[in-house]
């Protein structure tokens, strides 16, 4: 499917939401590698910010601490979550798997 063809300043918002929503989801993955918030604080700000919805829950585990992709996978096999699963794709059963899965520490 081809693009659309976009008028210039159509472009630049475009470009300009595009890198807020990558800003957003590595301030997250930051805060999230320094235990400043949980998972639970990502699946609520999931319901209200896309750019946080639309992460793959696997990258949101590699940023937990003493986690990285190779543990990210392992526990998504474990837990029968696709790998491709998003965050507002995860249903109940699953968001409360994660939870207890990681304790404490999230």
């Amino acid at each position: 499917m081809p693009l659309p063809d976009l008028a210039p300043e159509e472009r630049r918002a475009a470009l300009a939401k595009a890198a807020e929503a990558r800003r957003t989801r590595a301030d997250l993955k930051d805060q999230l590698k320094l235990r400043a918030v949980g998972l639970q604080t990502v699946f609520d700000r999931a319901a209200t910010e896309d750019a946080v919805a639309k992460m793959r829950v696997t990258d949101v585990l590699a940023a937990m601490p003493a986690y990285g992709p190779v543990k990210a996978r392992r526990l998504m096999e474990e837990l029968g979550i696709a790998p491709t699963r998003r965050v507002r794709g995860l249903g109940p059963r699953q968001r409360e798997a994660l939870l207890s899965a990681f304790g404490d520490r999230s």
